[in-house]
C-alpha cells in the first residue's frame, strides 16, 4: 500500500505540471481553433530562459518564473499576431503545417545557440525529499505543484471573474457572436496565444530542476499535451487540468507496476480506449 500511496502522489504532483501544459494549449485551441503543435517549443523556451537566469544571474528556477511567464507571453503574442493571425481562416492542414514550422524553426535556433548537448539544472534541493508517514516526497515536485496550483486558481478566477477573461471565453464559446457584441476577437486571440504561452513557459521553468534540458525536448511535451487535452475534452480548461493529472497518476503507477519503458504506451493504450468509448474527452461537448 506504501508504495501504491507513493505512486499516486508523485504523478499527482507531476501530472499538476502537465496540467499547466495542457490548460495552454486548450485555451489557444478554445479561443482560435488552432491546433499548435509550437507549444512543446514554447516550453523548451521557458527551460533555456530559466536555465539560462539560473546559470548568468544566479535567480532560482522557481522565482524565475516572474521573468520566463512574461517573456514567452511576449513571444507567443508576437507569433500570433506575426504569423498565426495569417492562417486563422486557412486550412487546418495550413495550420498545423505553420505551427510545425514555427517549432523547427525555435528548436533549430537554439541549438545554433546552445548546440545539442544536454543542460542539467541543479540546485541545493534537486534531489531533496522529505518523509511523510513514510511516504517520500519530493521537494521540487512538491513546490512546483504548490505554483502550479496557485497559478491554476488564478488563471480560473481571470476567466471567471474578470470583463477580459469573460470576453476570452465568449470567444471561444462564438467567435462570431462575440464580434458582434463588441468584443476585440482580434485582440482576444493575441491575448489567449500569449496566455497559452507564458502557461508553456511557466511549466518549463517549473520542470527544469527535475529534467534534462535540451533543443528537442518540446516534442515529447508536444504530444504529452495533446493526449491531455484530447482526454479532458477539447476546449475545457477543467478537463486539461483533471488530464494531466490522470496521465501524471497513470505513468507513476505504470513505472511501478509494470515497466518504467513502457509507462508512455500504457497512456496512450488508454487514452485511445477513452476515446473509442468517448470521443469528445472526459468533459468534452460533441459539437454538432
Amino acid at each position: 500500500m506504501t508504495v501504491f500511496l507513493q505512486s499516486v502522489i508523485s504523478g499527482i504532483l507531476v501530472g499538476g505540471i502537465y496540467a499547466l501544459i495542457g490548460i495552454g494549449l486548450t485555451i489557444i485551441f478554445g479561443v482560435m481553433r488552432v491546433i499548435n503543435f509550437a507549444h512543446g517549443d514554447l516550453l523548451m523556451l521557458g527551460m533555456y530562459t530559466t536555465w539560462l537566469v539560473f546559470s548568468r544571474l544566479g535567480i532560482d528556477p522557481f522565482v524565475s518564473v516572474v521573468i520566463t511567464g512574461p517573456v514567452l507571453f511576449l513571444w507567443g503574442a508576437f507569433l500570433q499576431k506575426t504569423f498565426i493571425n495569417r492562417v486563422l481562416n486557412a486550412l487546418p492542414q495550413n495550420q498545423i503545417l505553420l505551427t510545425i514550422g514555427l517549432g523547427l524553426i525555435m528548436s533549430n535556433s537554439i541549438m545554433l545557440m546552445f548546440t545539442s548537448d544536454y543542460r542539467i539544472l541543479t540546485t541545493t534541493y534537486s534531489s531533496s525529499s522529505f518523509s511523510l508517514g513514510g511516504i517520500s516526497i519530493s521537494e521540487p515536485l512538491l513546490v512546483g505543484f504548490l505554483i502550479t496550483a496557485a497559478i491554476t486558481g488564478a488563471l480560473y478566477w481571470f476567466l471567471l471573474r474578470t470583463d477580459t477573461g469573460q470576453a476570452i471565453r465568449a470567444t471561444a464559446q462564438d467567435r462570431d457572436a462575440a464580434q458582434l457584441m463588441g468584443i476585440n476577437v482580434q485582440a482576444m486571440s493575441v491575448l489567449a496565444f500569449g496566455i497559452g504561452s507564458a502557461l508553456a513557459g511557466v511549466a518549463g521553468a517549473l520542470i527544469s530542476p527535475t529534467y534534462y534540458i535540451f533543443p528537442q525536448v518540446g516534442s515529447t511535451f508536444t504530444l504529452k499535451a495533446f493526449v491531455i487535452v484530447v482526454l479532458g475534452g477539447m476546449g475545457s480548461v477543467i478537463g486539461a487540468t483533471l488530464g494531466g493529472l490522470i496521465i501524471g497518476v497513470t505513468e507513476s503507477l505504470s513505472a511501478v507496476y509494470i515497466a518504467s519503458g513502457l509507462k508512455e504506451l500504457v497512456v496512450f493504450v488508454l487514452f485511445l480506449g477513452l476515446l473509442l468509448f468517448k470521443p469528445s474527452g472526459l468533459l468534452g461537448k460533441t459539437r454538432a
